[in-house]
């Protein structure tokens, strides 16, 4: 059976009603894998490009959907292993920690997920940008020869954060918290004790076992009955 081909010209392009949504084990056994031991993927659907050389708009495909792209990485220094990762207009940062991928089958390790984000400019001073990118790569593997480096190829996810009216709501209401977790608490100090600390009695009336915190109750103004229904038939 002849694997099948959706790549025109370096583009994804898949039947009405079709969606590319790997999960991240399929990607690094199915793809990465298969990838760097020259094995038949199955289907031709992620393109070969330079994706840490090159800025995120100018990558194949519709920059407003999740792309996929098999790369190449470039060695920063000659006796490091740090990646290269400096394009024209910026370069990808690395953040947070590495995600291993397990395989469900045999429960091993098979690779690493390294989340980056695109800055604008040079560093250490660039502007964060709302490019993201999963990096996927394999575990040193010692029954590859060493025409099969792990490190030659690696797949990568490349998407825009959007900001949509669910994230905005949720700024907001992460901002309205904060507010009101830092600011002063006013206590009402006139209202008298709580039934606990005394509070009223029976009869209404203010009972002296109250908090020392709390003004003695023969000592506020009480207004009296009549006088308050003497008020009231006059109005």
């Amino acid at each position: 059976m002849d694997k099948l081909n959706f790549l025109n010209n370096g583009v994804l392009r898949l039947p009405p009603g079709f969606r590319f949504h790997p999960t991240d084990e399929e990607l690094v056994v199915q793809y990465l894998k298969r990838k760097v031991q020259s094995h038949p993927l199955p289907a031709s659907i992620i393109p070969e490009a330079d994706v840490c050389r090159s800025d995120p708009w100018d990558l194949p495909g519709d920059s407003e959907q999740e792309r996929f792209f098999f790369s190449t990485m470039e060695i920063k220094y000659p006796n490091g292993k740090r990646s290269n990762r400096s394009t024209l207009s910026g370069y990808w940062k690395a953040t947070g920690l590495d995600k291993q991928i397990v395989n469900s089958r045999n429960n091993q390790v098979v690779g690493t997920k390294k989340t980056l984000v695109f800055y604008r400019g040079k560093p250490p001073t660039g502007s964060k940008t709302d490019w993201i990118m999963h990096e996927y790569r394999l575990v040193a593997n010692p029954t590859l020869n060493p025409s099969q480096e792990t490190g030659k190829w690696v797949l990568c996810r490349i998407f825009l954060k959007k900001r949509g009216r669910n994230g905005e709501k949720k700024e907001e209401e992460e901002v309205k918290d904060t507010i009101e977790k830092t600011s002063p608490i006013f206590y009402e100090f006139l209202a008298g004790p709580t039934p606990k600390d005394g509070g009223l009695n029976s009869e209404g009336a203010l009972s002296s076992s109250g908090s020392s915190g709390v003004t003695n109750a023969s000592h506020m103004a009480v207004p009296d009955e009549d006088e308050e229904s003497s008020k009231l038939r006059i109005l």
